[in-house]
């Protein structure tokens, strides 16, 4: 196993984590055993119920954990955790990914080699991720960036990834230069489109691969894409939606025209599939009224909402250059 410190950029490793602890402890012993190791890792437990917070105390002398006193949503973890990775931890580079995402023992090292041959302005690689039978997972490929040279193209393959407009946060390895520069996740968002909107905001004007040797098994209870039925939770979905296309700087105006009409015909197929209609209605209303109704809060207000006061939050969101 490689030492730490050898040279190599700074690479700090945030796992979100709530109510999953076995999961959570196959995720900090996969990070463990990566070939080239983190510098740091660092657990944000979102309010658990379960021991996932003592769980990952005790996997590990170099775990650092850090326990929010509500959930903030997969949003306001990620927030918290790369801002604490920059700011406190001096991160070069955060590796974001949820409490079910176990990494292959060589993900970070093909994350890093990546970067090592990239052109200067990527701020972002991802990891290819598959499900637990070895099959792409749908909800977390994402497509060739449109209009990208042929030359480009075939650079990027000769290192095996290709150029993304978007990522998720399962396995996301982010330049700290590109958040101070572009801000942090949307703590409001809460869940769902958080990773989307973050993600195309750092490449509006910067460059992001998916870097396709580097592996992680996202452990989802099923196989499917995001117009799988989320019953209630369909609100955030629509509401989120709203939010981005009326306040987000992440997208230009063809590619949110084009994202609204992927949109509306995911949802169509979100509903046609729904074995509750209803319950997919009242989240559709609620999602409209509240995106047109509100907008998303500074995350600094957003987090003291949940009683959640960070320091670090607050430096970088003053930093930020945001495109919100």
């Amino acid at each position: 196993m490689t030492e730490r410190g050898s040279g190599g950029p700074r690479v700090v490793v945030v796992v979100v984590a709530y109510n999953r602890s076995a999961l959570l402890q196959e995720c900090l012993n996969a990070l463990l055993a990566q070939t080239v190791p983190a510098d740091e890792i660092l657990v944000i437990d979102n309010a658990s119920t379960d021991d996932s917070a003592a769980r990952a105390r005790s996997t590990g002398a170099d775990i650092r954990v850090l326990s929010l006193p509500r959930n903030t949503g997969g949003a306001g973890g990620f927030a918290v955790g790369i801002a604490e990775a920059i700011e406190h931890y001096r991160a070069d580079y955060v590796w974001v990914m949820d409490d079910d995402t176990v990494p292959s023992v060589t993900a970070l090292q093909e994350l890093v080699h990546v970067v090592a041959s990239a052109p200067q302005n990527t701020n972002l690689v991802a990891s290819r991720v598959v499900w637990v039978d070895g099959r792409p997972h749908p909800m977390n490929t994402p497509r060739v960036r449109p209009f990208v040279g042929r030359r480009a193209k075939v650079r990027a393959a000769q290192h095996k990834c290709y150029p993304v407009r978007s990522a998720s946060f399962v396995s996301l390895l982010i330049k700290g230069e590109a958040v101070r520069s572009r801000g942090l996740p949307i703590v409001d968002y809460f869940l769902w489109n958080d990773d989307f909107e973050f993600s195309t905001r750092l490449l509006r004007k910067g460059r992001g691969y998916l870097a396709h040797e580097s592996v992680v098994v996202h452990k989802t209870k099923k196989f499917g894409s995001t117009d799988a039925d989320p019953g209630a939770r369909f609100r955030f979905e629509v509401r989120n939606k709203v939010w981005m296309l009326l306040h987000s700087g992440s997208l230009s105006f063809g590619e949110k025209m084009i994202y609204l009409g992927a949109t509306l015909l995911r949802w169509a197929r979100t509903f046609a599939r729904s074995r509750d209609v209803r319950v997919l209605a009242r989240g559709l209303v609620d999602g409209l009224r509240e995106g047109f109704g509100t907008q998303p809060a500074s995350n600094s207000a957003a987090l003291a909402a949940y009683g959640v006061s960070t320091e670090a939050v607050e430096q970088l969101e003053s930093k930020a250059k945001s495109g919100l």
